[in-house]
C-alpha cells in the first residue's frame, strides 16, 4: 500500500497551577492541562494520528505515563520520537490537519507558531501542517471550560 491515513484524538482537564502548552506554545492563561507530560492536547492528537496510520499503537503504549522519564516532557519531543518510529517502519509524513477544541483562550493568532513547531518536530515543511481552532458554543466539558480537546488526521506514504 502506498499511503495510509490516521486519525487522533486527545482531551485533558484544565487545572490551576500548570502552564498551558498547545502545539509547543506556552499560552498565558490562568489554568493549564493536567497530564503526565506537558499535556499538550494538540500534539498528543497528532502523535496518535501518526501512530495509528503507521499501525504502531498509540501514545499511551509508546510513551506510558507509568514511566517517570516522560513526567513533564515536552510533547514535541514525543512527536519527534514518534516520527522516528514511523521512519523506521518505512513511512513518511505527507501532511497533518488538526483542530483544537476549547472555549478559551482564543488561539487563532498562535496558529502559525503551532504549525511551525509541529512541522519541525515531524521534519516536514510548515505548509504541510494545518491547525484550526473552534469552540463548542458552551456545550460539553470543553464548552464549560473544564478541559480542552483536539482532533488530528494525517496522511503518510511509503518512504521507499
Amino acid at each position: 500500500m502506498g499511503f495510509k491515513v490516521g486519525q487522533g484524538y486527545d482531551a485533558h482537564r484544565l487545572v490551576t497551577g500548570r502552564p498551558l502548552i498547545i502545539g509547543g506554545v506556552e499560552i498565558p492563561f490562568g489554568k493549564g492541562l493536567l497530564g503526565h507530560s506537558d499535556a499538550d492536547v494538540l500534539t498528543h492528537a497528532v502523535i496518535d494520528a501518526l501512530l495509528g496510520a503507521g499501525g504502531l499503537g498509540d501514545i499511551g503504549e509508546l510513551f506510558p505515563d507509568a514511566n517517570p522519564y516522560y513526567k513533564g516532557i515536552s510533547s514535541l519531543k514525543l512527536l519527534w520520537e514518534a516520527n522516528q518510529h514511523l521512519q523506521k517502519a518505512g513511512w513518511r509524513i505527507e501532511n497533518v490537519d488538526a483542530t483544537i477544541i476549547a472555549e478559551a483562550p482564543k488561539m487563532q493568532v498562535l496558529r502559525k507558531e503551532m504549525e511551525g513547531n509541529l512541522a519541525i518536530a515531524m521534519g516536514i515543511p510548515p505548509s504541510m501542517v494545518n491547525v484550526k481552532y473552534t469552540t463548542e458554543e458552551g456545550m460539553g466539558f470543553t464548552g464549560k471550560g473544564d478541559g480542552m480537546a483536539a482532533h488530528a488526521v494525517c496522511l503518510i506514504t511509503n518512504a521507499v
